[in-house]
């Protein structure tokens, strides 16, 4: 198999997507994703980021190949949870406050920092709607999240996002109180799920 048919079966496994950081990896030079845009087998997308001609853009996964540390959150991590049927237009992450990288100058996305100590705090891996493996918080830390950032959430998807989860048998509360806690807003989650449950 030559380097091409390797980069090709790259991007079969992916659903029609592959990254410079991908073909590296697997000890191919990437001037052959260059030769491979040169004859219109692939198409560049952004930095490090190629598709099949006829590729249906995942922003997800375009997003979370620009950093390692970027975790979905917020409103975007409500979608991805079924918890708000509105689908992103923005896309909300959180990443370190010492990050400082491509993503601070992207339109598409609305950053939330926070301390590496919690940067990890309940973050699961979820495929994205395109099918590809992405980075989110899972529900009860989307739930914190939304609570901390009331103020700056759109009213009718922090409501029903509260009340889908309050229904929810999914819900775990000990993990919410947990992360609570870690988070310092206990007092503001417990406010919130007395008044639902």
């Amino acid at each position: 198999m030559n380097f091409y048919d390797k980069i090709l079966k790259i991007v079969e496994k992916n659903n029609g997507y592959v990254t410079t950081k991908e073909v590296v990896s697997n000890g191919i030079n990437k001037i052959f994703l260059t030769n491979m845009v040169k004859k219109g087998t692939l198409t560049r997308i952004s930095k490090g980021y190629y598709g099949l001609p006829n590729y249906i853009e995942d922003e997800y996964y375009k997003i979370s190949s620009k950093s390692k540390n970027a975790r979905f959150s917020g409103a975007t991590a409500l979608y991805l949870h079924n918890l708000s049927d509105r689908t992103p237009l923005l896309y909300n992450i959180t990443l370190p406050y010492d990050y400082s990288g491509v993503l601070q100058k992207d339109k598409n996305v609305i950053i939330s920092f926070v301390n590496r100590d919690i940067l990890d705090l309940g973050v699961i891996e979820m495929t994205s709607p395109y099918g590809m493996k992405i980075k989110v918080y899972d529900i009860e830390r989307t739930i914190c999240d939304i609570i901390k950032n009331k103020n700056k959430m759109d009213a009718e998807i922090f409501s029903k996002a509260l009340k889908e989860y309050a229904k929810s048998k999914n819900k775990n509360l000990s993990k919410l109180t947990k992360y609570a806690r870690t988070m310092n807003i206990e007092k503001k989650v417990s406010e919130y799920m007395e008044v639902l449950l």
